[in-house]
């Protein structure tokens, strides 16, 4: 059963949330640890429907955003979306092909678009994988940011990486803020007073390994993402996270994806009256986990925005086109990077190449590479969420799982993470001195390629 999470008290419009694909309410927990109300859903999968209802069982959920009337969606200060990704990531696409907001699942935000422009809510957060910065080599990206600066929106965004904030997984994903009429709000949500350094030896967390001397587990320190699949090894292997023990090798839990997305344990059991099909419901908590939002950088975002609600307006009074431009142009080297050069939105928008942070507000904008870590990044180790003991043996690799992987990762030239290498060979390969014949892959950091799923 779900623990009773107390509600918070305040019912001002000021601190209520509306989701919109709305998955298993990762933006929801987050905002509602800072005080926020959340007062209405759309999401359109039945499964995280229920997860929903099970967690919320008050709040008006809407399932198809396309037969959405605006006039049935109440007030709320805050809007938040993670609009669908299919089409914008190269994860899971053939060939690297991708069909962008044109796409008929991502396309879906222009119609998410339309109900924001009757009620243009204070602030609106959007997520979505960093592949929306480069798809359509930056049309897609360019069309966003003017459909939401038309509507009046300042609208500041950042690559954020979980492993900064306490998640203990690689996972960037580029958040949106769009503040209504105040390019100061929409910054400050995202970026601090000071500018955080880019982070170094990043790849030296996918090859240093953490070991639990009791269970004889060892991982690397810092998981791959964690995606929206079964949770079984597909062709990918060497970007996917495993559980090495000194005789075998497992997959990653539900429960363990949990944690590592910041999500209470047991988040994604359905409500009581959820239908559970034949072949069971591990599958779909695995998607609904993989295609959540990550709580922890949520969370940061949501205190910041919370904090800022409280300020008073910062709408810019001056009317002349110089001092709008100077004031951005002050804005964007204080927050972003003391080199920031004002652009402006073509008049027939193509191709545009879109950095890692940046701020637009009516035809200008700036655009540059940030750090993907708070100023101080929050630390995390992935040994601390693995289950260290009582785990089915559904989860472990078979013997020709096992060769299947090692099979790919040595045509493709893959190096794997050291300890799962040498187990998953002396699994395969038995009866082998492993130290003698089969000598494990010593790769260096260079090897470990970081993988934006």
């Amino acid at each position: 059963m779900a623990k009773s999470r107390k509600k918070p008290e305040t019912q001002e419009n000021e601190k209520r949330i509306n989701s919109f694909f709305a998955g298993i309410g990762g933006f929801d927990l987050a905002f509602e640890k800072h005080g926020f109300l959340p007062t209405f859903y759309c999401e359109n999968n039945d499964f995280c429907r229920s997860i929903l209802k099970r967690h919320w069982p008050e709040v008006a959920n809407a399932a198809d955003i396309r037969q959405l009337d605006a006039a049935d969606i109440p007030a709320a200060s805050v809007w938040t979306a993670g609009f669908p990704c299919q089409d914008l990531s190269l994860a899971r696409t053939p060939h690297g092909t991708r069909h962008g907001l044109k796409g008929t699942r991502s396309g879906l935000f222009y119609t998410f678009l339309d109900l924001l422009a009757v009620h243009k809510p204070t602030v609106v957060l959007l997520e979505n994988v960093a592949g929306l910065l480069n798809s359509h080599k930056g049309a897609d990206f360019n069309a966003l940011l003017l459909s939401l600066t038309k509507l009046g929106y300042a609208v500041a965004w950042r690559v954020l990486n979980a492993r900064y904030f306490g998640a203990p997984q690689s996972r960037p994903r580029v958040f949106i803020c769009a503040w209504q009429g105040s390019p100061d709000k929409a910054l400050k949500t995202l970026f601090e007073d000071n500018i955080a350094p880019k982070p170094k030896h990043e790849r030296q967390g996918f090859i240093t390994p953490s070991t639990c001397q009791e269970s004889g587990i060892s991982v690397p320190q810092v998981s791959f993402c964690v995606s929206a699949t079964s949770g079984r090894h597909t062709g990918l292997d060497w970007a996917r996270s495993y559980v090495t023990y000194p005789a075998s090798v497992r997959r990653l839990t539900p429960l363990e994806c949990e944690r590592l997305q910041g999500l209470p344990e047991n988040w994604t059991l359905p409500a009581s009256d959820y239908v559970i099909p034949i072949r069971g419901i591990e599958t779909n908590r695995y998607h609904a986990i993989g295609n959540a939002v990550c709580v922890p950088v949520v969370q940061w975002v949501a205190g910041r925005i919370s904090q800022i609600l409280q300020y008073p307006d910062a709408q810019m009074t001056s009317t002349k086109k110089t001092a709008c431009e100077e004031h951005l142009q002050n804005l964007a080297r204080s927050f972003l990077s003391s080199k920031c050069e004002l652009q402006t939105f073509l008049t027939e928008p193509g191709a545009s190449k879109w950095q890692s942070g940046g701020l637009a507000y009516k035809d200008c904008f700036f655009t540059t590479t940030v750090s993907s870590s708070p100023v101080v990044a929050v630390p995390s180790k992935l040994i601390d969420v693995i289950e260290k003991e009582g785990v089915h043996e559904r989860y472990f690799l078979s013997a020709n799982a096992v060769q299947g992987i090692l099979r790919r990762v040595d045509k493709l030239g893959r190096h794997l993470f050291p300890p799962l290498d040498a187990v998953l060979r002396k699994i395969a390969s038995p009866d082998l001195k492993q130290d003698k014949e089969v000598p494990p892959m010593q790769p260096n950091a260079q090897d470990i390629k970081l993988v934006a799923l």
